[in-house]
């Protein structure tokens, strides 16, 4: 089957095609058309033309489209779950989640559409401005550029397409190379939702042709979601453009004496190997108390050893395929690199395919990639620490500050590792894999700036204006 684009309000066939094939058997999933420079320029130009008429909708319009998409994607749920299963080798107890999430960002995004807040701001502080107050109100900024990643090719998008509708901007979505059908799907259910034409375009095509419509100045901003590389190049092409970048993490743990070491393993089992590690905050280094170290890491590689490997398809599939062979013999490289420099392997390590057995390692040296850099497969480094201002240390020794996980149930410790631990978030008693859609959520240092979450998403579209009075 083709799949066409979605620009101006109509179903869009090229001449260029792109094939889709799924990394688990590579099987053909389908075909997509490709967009050019003359539908770039179309897509451009129906969400500038576009604005006018959403930036005048009234919230209660607005509010009502927003729920139509989300019941129209609660009745394609299994149709949307299986095709990114295919797509993305997701497996799809995790891809029928991944849904449920969109549906409930959408959701959000209605409720918040009719919350936009403003204030009443006095003015009357110094002498000679007497009688004078303001009202300050935010207004959408106009058409966005929206990238998002494979690993999440529904929700992420939702993410940025969901609270630019809400603010009254118009959207150009960019579908992730890897998984363009879901992105195409999900433009026929933004086609039937009552929206304005070329208020919502979705399209797939080339880096080169994202890359002029990031630095076209008729789109007012960029929500990206990616690697770091990109994300930071295109910020520098484009520095009088609004920007929010999410660039993922290597995410670590902090595991103190007063945890419950059996519920700990279980949840950092499936934090460290869900979806083989493709989460930008995947559990990827874990710090154990000296204390409870070797009763953790028993328990920890008999929980790893649980873990269901194999057809994304089937129900309780846990690790599937990584995105492509590319990907695999990346993330493999970086094992056998680890392992030379004097690593241990404890479990794994063994590859069949593009499927990554789920690896646990101890004593890796903090200059291996698989400990610096983002492993994004299906990796857990396990590492003993005495002291938590120790722990803390080793937390922001990255360059990352996504997210982090601590266990334990000490206040003092609790706010220690807020106030102190680089991050965006951190995450108590859970790992730090854990994200709700109406949460703040983006990072520090290299994983980027600004936050999503339908309420702060829609600080970042909008921009404050105020009205000054003089009623002397």
């Amino acid at each position: 089957m083709r799949h066409r684009l979605f620009i101006g309000g109509k179903r869009v066939e090229t001449k260029e095609i792109a094939t889709v094939v799924n990394p688990y058997d590579g099987t053909l999933v389908g075909e997509v058309f490709m967009a050019g420079e003359a539908e770039m320029e179309e897509a451009i130009a129906a969400a500038d033309r576009a604005f006018e008429v959403t930036r005048k909708l009234p919230s209660y319009k607005r509010s009502e489209i927003l729920v139509r998409i989300a019941d129209e994607l609660r009745t394609r749920r299994e149709e949307l779950a299986r095709t990114m299963t295919l797509e993305s080798g997701k497996p799809i107890q995790y891809t029928r989640g991944e849904v449920d999430r969109a549906m409930l960002t959408f959701s959000y995004a209605s409720e918040e559409s009719k919350r936009i807040p403003g204030e009443v701001v006095p003015l009357d502080l110094a002498a000679g401005s007497e009688k004078r107050w303001g009202v300050v109100r935010r207004f959408p900024i106009g058409a966005i550029a929206s990238i998002a990643p494979f690993n999440f090719p529904l929700n992420l998008a939702a993410h940025k397409i969901a609270p630019a509708l809400a603010a009254g901007n118009t959207v150009i979505h960019k579908s992730p190379p890897q998984t363009p059908i879901t992105s195409m799907i999900l433009g026929e259910i933004l086609a039937n939702s009552g929206l304005p034409d070329g208020a919502a375009n979705v399209v797939a095509c080339t880096n080169e042709a994202a890359e002029k419509m990031v630095l076209d100045p008729r789109l007012k901003m960029l929500s990206f979601t990616g690697s770091p590389r990109v994300g930071w190049y295109l910020k520098s092409k484009a520095p009088k453009k609004k920007v929010v970048l999410e660039l993922g993490g290597n995410a670590a743990v902090i595991v103190e004496p007063d945890a419950d070491i059996d519920f700990v393993a279980r949840r950092l089992s499936l934090g460290a190997f869900s979806n083989a590690g493709q989460i930008c905050i995947s559990v990827q280094r874990i710090y154990v108390h000296e204390k409870i170290y070797d009763r953790f890491r028993k328990k920890f590689l008999e929980e790893t050893r649980k873990v269901k490997v194999g057809n994304p398809l089937d129900d309780d599939t846990v690790v599937g395929p990584m995105i492509n062979s590319i990907e695999a013999d990346r993330a493999f490289k970086w094992i056998q690199e680890a392992k030379a420099a004097g690593a241990k392997i404890l479990a794994g390590g063994g590859r069949n395919g593009n499927i990554l057995e789920p690896t646990v390692f101890e004593s890796v040296p903090t200059n291996a990639n698989l400990y610096c850099e983002e492993a994004f497969a299906p990796v857990a480094i396990l590492e003993t620490y005495s002291e938590f201002d120790e722990a803390i240390r080793k937390v922001n020794d990255t360059r990352f500050g996504l997210q982090a996980g601590i266990f334990t149930n000490d206040t003092r410790k609790i706010f220690k590792a807020f106030d102190e631990i680089q991050v965006g978030g951190v995450i108590i008693n859970d790992y730090p894999t854990y994200r709700i859609d109406n949460m703040p959520y983006g990072g520090v240092k290299d994983s980027g700036f600004g936050r999503e979450g339908l309420r702060y998403a829609i600080e970042e579209m909008t921009e404050p204006k105020l009205l000054a009075f003089n009623i002397a």
